[in-house]
């Protein structure tokens, strides 16, 4: 390569130099800007506190009334009207069906004659007996003579006795033709027409409850038994809430007052039962409830608002927020939930913060900002 052509070469190189220069700043042109850093997300917190609760268990119950009659046929008859609404209130002693009675009306003037016939042999028995006894006095009759009197009429008696049982046994079976309540209480739907031919062996015609009382059935587990047991022996009944199928609970709190004793192999848990008035008749034979025990003797625990509360597969944990604002997941382990606190038995300590509120925006490790938030006001005297 010739020596004078570099120079040349050079100058080019230095006017490009300048030109590209140019191009990278032309007018008009915006250079790229640093992004700004995003803020930290804002989160709810309260502070771990020792609260003094008194222990709340909940287990799955069934309602049961304690009066409870199936209405039956006791004669067999041809149905007659009936005398009720299905579902309404019913009195004790109200008539309810009637069954055909001629049959057994006829039966009980049959039997009345057949009492009468054997009273009338008895007045004649009587009185040849008493004749045959003047006679002997007299020794105008023999001791055999007496002695067949005396064997007529007490068969006579005898006879009597019988047909007037008989006469009560067909005087029952016709006020059976009137099926009355047993009970008061309200009453289903009538299980059989009128015109229909029932008995006996029928089966139910209608079933009656009264839900003025109700129970509530529940297995309690052999751990929780120990201090319901403890509860009851000292002396204070057990205050006990039912939560219906909407949530609420139920008005009127009950109290245990009985646990069965057995223990069922299959749930390793006892049976027990709470009774509760039900005034207004909202609570149903057969209805599932979920029953909540409270315990008498309140404890000092480490308590958390629910909402703080998060469970995955490994189990339940929180989001605590450390002095530096730093989140840090921990695995907790909890006791009973009452009133909207949990119990805190392990994973926590007094004064800690946990997040309440916006739990979505954080993970672990991240910084986050937070905002105190009040505590839910708890119910009076608890």
């Amino acid at each position: 390569m010739p020596t004078a052509s570099l120079p040349a070469r050079l100058r080019r190189l230095a006017l490009v130099i300048p030109l590209a220069s140019g191009m990278l700043a032309l007018p008009g042109m915006a250079l790229a800007q640093p992004q700004a850093k995003a803020p930290p997300p804002l989160v709810g917190v309260q502070k771990v506190e020792r609260l003094a609760l008194a222990p709340q268990s909940e287990y799955v119950g069934r309602l049961a009334v304690f009066d409870k009659v199936e209405v039956r046929a006791r004669v067999k008859g041809v149905l007659g009207p009936r005398h009720f609404e299905d579902g309404a209130k019913v009195q004790e002693g109200q008539l309810l069906f009637t069954i055909d009675p001629a049959q057994y009306r006829i039966a009980v003037n049959q039997k009345r004659a057949l009492r009468d016939s054997a009273r009338a042999v008895l007045i004649n028995a009587e009185a040849q007996l008493k004749r045959t006894a003047e006679l002997m006095r007299s020794n105008n009759a023999t001791q055999v003579v007496y002695d067949q009197r005396l064997s007529e009429e007490l068969q006579a008696k005898a006879n009597l006795d019988d047909a007037e049982a008989q006469l009560q046994e067909a005087e029952l079976q016709l006020s059976w033709t009137e099926i009355k309540a047993p009970i008061a209480g309200l009453i289903g739907r009538a299980l059989a027409s009128p015109g229909n031919v029932v008995g006996p062996e029928t089966g139910v015609l209608a079933t009656i409850v009264n839900e003025r009382r109700i129970r509530a059935l529940f297995s309690v587990p052999q751990a929780d038994l120990l201090s319901v047991r403890r509860d009851l022996r000292a002396g204070a009944p057990l205050a006990v809430q039912l939560r219906l199928a909407d949530g609420k609970l139920y008005g009127e709190k009950g109290k245990v007052d009985f646990i069965d004793v057995e223990v069922d192999p299959a749930t390793d848990g006892q049976m027990a039962r709470a009774v509760f008035d039900n005034a207004d008749e909202l609570l149903t034979d057969g209805q599932t409830v979920r029953v909540i025990v409270e315990g008498n003797e309140p404890e000092k625990v480490l308590a958390i608002p629910q909402p703080a509360l998060a469970i995955d597969q490994t189990g339940p944990y929180v989001y605590v927020v450390d002095s530096r604002n730093v989140v840090e997941q921990r695995r907790i382990t909890i006791g009973f939930i009452r009133d909207g606190l949990i119990a805190v038995t392990s994973g926590l300590k007094d004064g800690e913060e946990v997040v309440v509120q916006g739990q979505q925006r954080v993970r672990p490790g991240a910084t986050v900002e937070t905002r105190p938030v009040p505590p839910a006001p708890r119910p009076a005297g608890r």
